[in-house]
């Protein structure tokens, strides 16, 4: 580039952020320099605080700036319902349809014994742990649609099948994968049509009798 060393440096890091390409980085350093400094300087600001602010709960170790983030801590939450997701990103997406008033505990990843990622380091244990020391009736298992994110809920669900869990009767249950609404058939991939289809429900009431 043929800019300052302090703008090259700048555009350079904006380019950091997924989906940021060297023109974009630079319309947006350039904008930042010559129409809103102000504005760079709040988004400095803010980004220093999150960094030195923002760790992990300690319970389902989301991102917080608390030792227990604010779902933990809201007693209204379903305390007998757990939701195990990859990401943070993927709470935030539960949280936005407003349909779902339970606990969360994130795996930070999924399991890939190709890049050294077992079940310790997506903290199968501390979910182990979460769920015999709690009131949990239900594990909701909402990895992703991917293969690994498959053999990780399959993985999950082997942890608990052990007598002492049966014992307590807790449900596990798995997301539903299908046809997206507003999809058409004609254009959805095999994959999903094979989930639509295993993961079918009844609409009809039961005529027998």
């Amino acid at each position: 580039m043929n800019y300052s060393p302090l703008i090259d440096q700048l555009i350079e890091a904006f380019r950091r952020l997924p989906g940021v390409g060297p023109k974009s980085a630079q319309r947006m350093v350039l904008h930042f320099l010559e129409k809103d400094r102000n504005g760079g300087k709040v988004l400095a600001d803010a980004l220093q605080a999150a960094m030195d602010g923002v760790g992990h709960c300690e319970k389902c170790r989301t991102l917080s700036e608390d030792t227990l983030c604010r779902i933990c801590q809201n007693p209204a939450r379903d305390q007998q319902t757990i939701c195990v997701v990859e990401t943070p990103a993927d709470v935030f997406a539960v949280e936005q349809t407003a349909s779902y008033k339970g606990l969360y505990f994130v795996l930070m990843g999924h399991l890939s014994p190709i890049d050294g990622i077992g079940p310790d380091e997506i903290g199968i244990g501390q979910l182990t742990d979460l769920v015999t020391n709690s009131d949990i009736s239900e594990i909701i298992l909402a990895t992703n649609p991917t293969v690994e994110g498959e053999a990780t809920a399959y993985y999950i669900a082997e942890q608990f099948n052990s007598p002492a869990m049966q014992a307590r009767d807790i449900r596990i249950s798995r997301i539903a994968h299908g046809v997206p609404v507003g999809g058409e058939l004609e254009y959805i991939d095999g994959g999903t049509l094979i989930h639509s289809f295993a993961g079918r429900l009844q609409i009809n009431k039961n005529q027998a009798g």
